[in-house]
């Protein structure tokens, strides 16, 4: 039943692709540009209020436009999180859509709706650059040849990317489905099952690490850190991480420019702040909260130099941006890092309970903010609003039809500040795609079983109980008080429109 809707989903949006398709030009529709941060918490964004972190650049956007309080990723992990914001579909509607390996074929079917192919149908450039983490080629993949398919099999029309995460193999960057750099005579190889012969690995040679792994991320080495799943050769063409944020600015600031005399679509994914956090030596000690707190810096740092070059080409103005994080924030992650000795007061949850990997609120409760000089009025806004509807928003801006199988809502009145109400409900998941559900100010948890943290190591609540729990989050925003058992007939009203939204 679910293959067949997804087709029919598919079939009506070509149909409304095909009857609406017409050139366009910059005086029509504005150029977006989604920049997308990794693992950035609520408390994170000094905007909020909520940390003792100084991000003055995502605060502009914020401060320019529209702060989103009640904002959220529709996931408290990477992949799905992605996917759920370029296919329009809550990501639990796939099974597959976890965090993947770096070695994982490409999760976005080639024929499904996706928000570049939609844009690009109506005339836009379209680019991602910087993280991917959906997978590539179709399994078994020959890094050494041309990878496909990959993002420009989805609508992108240029892509710069890092394949999975910066704490996965490979550790190169790939160009339009190419390995750049590679050499003839060192091919690159990719394991997830064992190592290659010779190779070292944090586990057996402690002593070439310059950052101590805490948990997992104990196999192959490269630039002194180890990471998780096996690599051997292409030397030549694995990164180096402190370079990582100027890689991805200086072609995010190159693909505005060239296009700057035509509509364009960015999805900016910048790597900040996951694990490894290894800023460059320029913004090294700038928190005093250590690595995560710098390569924040360094995030916030990078959005102003591209912002800068927006205005420096005469086209910020006619430029729609879009500022969020694809999940909650977390601490200790994989490495030593000082991320948790360092954090002091600091809260990057904000006034919230949870973190990445968690159904309570923090995890996917994340910075959310709207910018479009001279079209949207700065403001805040308290509106239920999803990353899943970002597609059907901007497909209502350029004029496109969304699909009604779809699970994006039209929220473009909510985004540029004309209306204050959002959606009704929203489900949310988190690892294992257990599912949470958020109806107004009533975010409902049903019964699991699980573990209270993640299995792996990491310092995190899964928010998992044999008990159904529900919180008031405007109350109780440290989701303290569960008050089910108080609330029954609230509890089966929330438990029968979950059931219903998930169908």
């Amino acid at each position: 039943m679910r293959n067949y809707s997804l087709l029919l989903f598919s079939l009506i949006f070509v149909s409304c692709s095909l009857s609406t398709n017409k050139e366009i030009t910059t005086t029509s529709h504005p150029n977006i540009v989604i920049i997308y941060a990794d693992d950035l918490g609520f408390g994170d964004m000094s905007a909020y209020k909520s940390g003792n972190l100084s991000t003055p650049n995502m605060d502009r956007i914020a401060n320019e436009g529209i702060r989103f309080n009640n904002g959220y990723a529709t996931s408290a992990a990477c992949t799905p999180s992605r996917y759920g914001l370029l296919t329009g579909m809550y990501p639990w509607r796939n099974k597959n859509a976890n965090v993947l390996p770096g070695d994982a074929p490409l999760l976005i079917d080639p024929k499904m709706p996706s928000l570049p192919r939609m844009l690009k149908n109506v005339g836009y450039e379209t680019a991602v650059i910087g993280k991917w983490h959906l997978g590539m080629g179709l399994g078994d993949v020959d890094w050494n040849k041309s990878v496909t398919p990959s993002a420009n099999d989805i609508g992108f029309d240029y892509t710069y990317l890092m394949a999975a995460t910066n704490d996965r193999v490979p550790n190169v960057y790939v160009e339009n489905g190419n390995v750049l750099g590679l050499e003839s005579d060192d091919p690159l190889q990719v394991s997830y099952k064992s190592n290659f012969e010779g190779e070292p690995t944090g586990k057996d040679n402690p002593e070439l690490l310059k950052m101590m792994y805490s948990h997992g991320h104990d196999n192959s080495i490269n630039n002194g850190v180890s990471r998780i799943g096996y690599q051997k050769g292409g030397k030549s063409a694995q990164w180096i991480d402190e370079n990582m944020a100027d890689t991805f600015l200086v072609r995010a600031q190159q693909f505005v420019s060239e296009k700057r005399d035509q509509p364009f679509f960015l999805f900016y994914a910048l790597h900040q702040p996951h694990v490894p956090r290894i800023p460059h030596p320029r913004f090294v000690g700038k928190t005093g909260m250590g690595p995560r707190g710098d390569v924040i810096a360094e995030a916030d740092w990078s959005i102003g130099e591209f912002l800068k070059t927006l205005e420096e080409k005469g086209i910020l103005d006619n430029t729609l941006i879009i500022f969020s994080s694809d999940n909650g924030p977390v601490l200790d992650d994989g490495y030593h890092d000082d991320s948790v000795e360092k954090i002091g007061d600091h809260t990057p949850w904000g006034p919230y309970r949870g973190s990445k990997y968690s159904l309570f609120n923090a995890g996917t409760n994340v910075p959310f903010a709207v910018m479009w000089r001279n079209e949207i009025k700065s403001g805040v806004s308290n509106a239920l609003i999803s990353q899943v509807d970002i597609y059907a928003s901007l497909a209502s801006l350029v004029g496109q039809e969304y699909p009604q199988k779809g699970d994006s809502q039209d929220m473009l009145d909510v985004l540029t500040g004309k209306s204050k109400v959002g959606r009704e409900d929203l489900i949310i998941d988190a690892f294992g795609q257990k599912k949470a559900y958020r109806n107004g100010d009533w975010l409902l948890i049903p019964p699991y079983q699980g573990p209270a943290k993640p299995p792996w190591g990491v310092d995190a609540e899964t928010g998992f109980s044999k008990e159904v729990q529900l919180y008031n989050v405007e109350l109780d925003p440290k989701q303290i008080n569960n008050v089910a058992e108080d609330n029954k007939q609230l509890v089966n009203d929330l438990l029968k429109a979950y059931h219903t939204a998930i169908q």
